[in-house]
């Protein structure tokens, strides 16, 4: 038959086809899956705080600025800066030569009155013994009247200058006291056990206590420091006095420094248009470590948790109404599953697991559209990203 040959060309060429289509689907059906490319952490046990961070500025918790309450030229100074004084201690001392003039002066008025009313009480027995022998006349009617209206005249007026010296005596005695006073604020003493920190007044200068105390040196009691922590106020109604806080500082970062919050100063600061609100705590400086005006590095805590199971935040779904939040877990299979999962304490970073999920599994944080890719960088490695 003639048209044999052809009918046998079209069932081989249908046969190829056949085998063909029938490989394409094998190769679909039976090669292996493409693996999600997900980013991953493993839930771990570690140290977890939740802390206010802030920065504050060390101070000494006893200060004092020593001024001078007299003018007068600063003659000496008896002490160094950084020198360690006890209460009591000679500091500086003033020109005491005006003050020793006025109070001089004052002595030799008191003593100018004091004679006025020796010799004020001499006239008074006189007239006292006039005024008794006019009497005794009067009595007699040896003397007129009015000689004994005179002497007794003469004796009240006596009697009231010398009310009118002892006044006069008690109000210069007051002056000499005074005197006396300022003449000791010439010699300038410690208020309090402490280290010079600053001087302000050097030998020489001339200081004016007319209208304001003029400040000669500052002392600072530097066995205990207070740390005045900013705290911003978005993080103050956190914040409450009681609670335990730690800071350090620039030069030596390793070292934490403990305390307790002793005070939050209701007013608030204003530093660039921010609003902050000064946290007080105080510190032992036993070894002198910590200087007036260090920079401090301040957590307060608010909780913490020892060797908790912990897990990134960006592996936490929204919070249901049971508190509870959605984690996925990538199983050794590739495999997802989804567990609801109960948090505590957290920071900016991670959260405590208190139930549902154990130590080493891994989370997934980030689906495959958040992946980077490899081939833009041509780089090779195992699937999937720990994070």
């Amino acid at each position: 038959m003639p048209n044999t040959p052809k009918r046998r060309s079209r069932k081989f060429i249908y046969g190829i086809v056949a085998v063909v289509v029938l490989g394409l689907l094998s190769l679909f059906w039976f090669s292996p899956a493409k693996k999600t490319d997900y980013l991953t952490a493993r839930v771990q046990r570690t140290d977890l705080e939740n802390a206010v961070l802030a920065t504050g500025v060390l101070q000494a918790l006893r200060q004092v600025e020593v001024g001078a309450q007299v003018s007068g030229q600063l003659k000496s100074l008896k002490v160094v800066l950084g020198q360690t004084v006890k209460k009591g201690d000679w500091l500086a001392e003033i020109d005491p030569v005006i003050s020793q003039n006025t109070l001089a002066q004052e002595q030799a008025k008191l003593e100018n009155l004091q004679a006025q009313k020796l010799a004020k009480e001499v006239r008074i027995r006189q007239a006292q013994l006039t005024w008794a022998r006019q009497q005794e006349m009067l009595a007699q009617d040896a003397a007129p009247r009015q000689d004994m209206e005179s002497a007794d005249a003469e004796l009240r007026a006596l009697r009231a200058d010398g009310v009118s010296l002892d006044a006069q005596i008690r109000q210069q005695k007051l002056a000499v006291a005074s005197a006396q006073t300022n003449l000791s604020y010439t010699r300038i003493v410690a208020p309090i056990d402490g280290d010079v920190v600053s001087i302000s007044t050097l030998e020489g200068q001339t200081v004016v206590a007319a209208f304001q105390v003029p400040t000669l040196m500052k002392l600072a009691d530097l066995s205990t420091m207070t740390v005045k922590a900013q705290v911003s106020e978005a993080d103050v109604v956190r914040v409450k006095p009681g609670q335990p806080v730690y800071f350090t500082i620039l030069g030596d970062p390793d070292t934490r420094y403990h305390g307790t919050l002793r005070a939050v100063q209701p007013s608030p600061e204003k530093i660039n248009n921010a609003v902050f609100f000064n946290a007080l705590f105080d510190v032992p400086n036993p070894e002198r470590t910590l200087r007036v005006d260090m920079t401090a590095q301040v957590a307060i805590l608010l909780g913490e948790a020892k060797q908790a199971l912990t897990v990134p935040l960006t592996a936490l779904g929204p919070r249901g109404k049971d508190g509870r939040q959605e984690v996925r877990v990538l199983k050794a299979d590739q495999s997802v599953e989804k567990r609801q999962v109960r948090v505590g304490i957290s920071n900016n970073f991670q959260a405590q697991v208190l139930e549902g999920l154990n130590e080493g599994d891994n989370v997934i944080t980030g689906d495959p559209s958040t992946a980077p890719d490899r081939s833009d960088s041509g780089e090779g490695g195992p699937r999937g990203k720990r994070s």
